[in-house]
């Protein structure tokens, strides 16, 4: 691929695009479990939130919205600090470039230097495309739960896969916030 990505820490400003690549995820598909369109706003707030905690990058193919990677929290409780859920969403033009590979390995850097020691993914099954691919990315299956969501008419399944990206020290590193790393840390 000859197309020029570029990467960074996404905006509100972003927000329409990101929606944008994730809507059809929510009309057309069961990869997420909402079920109705968010609204700008709320979009926005969702943003917010995440970007008070965690990483949330866009990509741009030749200067146009490809994709976006954030992480958010595994579970809303301090002892879950190091555990992150990770999002990957690209925009159907832009599936199988590499674009996915380099928004998570930014996404993995920048949660390095947060202090984080797990990644989870959350992943509808089946979805062999997305499963293969967090393999790649070295996360291994580690749960799977029958019809726990309902969408497009039927029960869903989902697997949960793993990765440890640092070793898990007693005391835990401490955890940063991505908003106060130092701004030559973040994207």
């Amino acid at each position: 691929m000859n197309n020029t990505i570029s990467i960074r820490t996404a905006t509100v400003e972003d927000a329409a695009h990101t929606l944008a690549i994730y809507t059809p995820y929510v009309t057309d598909t069961d990869i997420t479990f909402d079920t109705e369109i968010p609204s700008l706003d709320e979009w926005i707030g969702r943003m917010r939130n995440t970007l008070a905690r965690h990483p949330y990058l866009i990509a741009f193919v030749e200067g146009r919205a490809a994709g976006y990677a954030y992480a958010s929290p595994f579970r809303h409780k301090a002892a879950y600090d190091w555990s992150v859920e990770t999002t990957i969403y690209l925009s159907s033009e832009h599936r199988a470039q590499g674009i996915g590979r380099q928004l998570h390995d930014a996404l993995e850097q920048l949660l390095r230097a947060q202090g984080v020691t797990n990644l989870n993914a959350c992943i509808t099954y089946p979805n062999p495309a997305s499963i293969a691919f967090h393999q790649r990315m070295g996360y291994a299956q580690n749960a799977y739960f029958t019809r726990c969501g309902y969408k497009l008419g039927r029960w869903l399944d989902v697997v949960w896969m793993e990765k440890h990206i640092a070793p898990h020290t007693v005391p835990p590193p401490v955890f940063i916030p991505y908003a106060q790393l130092p701004p030559a840390a973040r994207l």
